[in-house]
């Protein structure tokens, strides 16, 4: 029973130190995974990236009630998932100056005839070319912002599951080693404690 504790013991040691390290080499992985597409795109800041910057620029354009990024990624090659997630809070607020504030949901579909948005297809503007209601280019930009920034999020979503996956893996390798340490030295037989020996009878003495 002894040798089976201990042989069990052993197996779920190394079972854990195998998935900690595997663990970390995903991890390690993904990370560089999302690093290197992330250089493919060839993205850089534009010079009014910065805190202050995009702040002026928005209260300039009357915009109240927006959260401004704190991390200026101005002039800087987007390469890694924190860069990716500022970058595209800077976007946000780029759209945002081009619409006048106003999101997706809070746009018409179409354009009247006098430029002004409209969700009522009736009162739409007509192309001449085709015959179909003016579509409002302003509420399709908001169709390709949530698209990029969709993409750029998830480059630092899958950045930070990369790095969890490292954290977890180094508790499993850390986990995997002392339980090894633990199972070989509590599997050591000890030897035998010596027997007391018998204090010898001594003869009583005659005359």
């Amino acid at each position: 029973m002894t040798n089976l504790f201990k042989y069990g013991g052993i197996a779920a040691s190394v079972v854990l130190i195998a998935f900690g390290a595997a663990s970390i080499g995903l991890g390690a992985w993904g990370i560089n995974n999302v690093r290197d597409n992330l250089k493919l795109e060839q993205i850089t800041g534009t010079p009014d990236m910065t805190p202050a910057a995009i702040k002026a620029e928005g209260q300039k354009a009357g915009l109240t009630g927006v959260t401004y990024p704190s991390t200026s990624v101005a002039g800087k090659t987007i390469d890694t998932g924190s860069e990716a997630r500022a970058f595209a809070s800077y976007m946000r607020i780029h759209t945002l100056e081009a619409t006048g504030g106003q999101t997706y949901a809070q746009m018409g579909r179409f354009l009247d005839a006098k430029g002004n948005p409209t969700s009522d297809e009736t009162k739409a503007a007509k192309d001449p070319k085709t015959g179909q209601p003016v579509e409002n280019g302003l509420r399709n930009l908001w169709v390709t912002e949530t698209a990029l920034t969709t993409a750029l999020n998830m480059s630092f979503f899958a950045e930070r599951v990369g790095m969890f996956g490292i954290v977890m893996g180094i508790a499993l390798l850390l986990t995997g080693i002392g339980f090894l340490v633990l199972t070989l030295g509590g599997a050591r037989e000890r030897k035998p404690a010596a027997a007391p020996q018998a204090a010898p009878k001594v003869a009583p003495a005659t005359n």
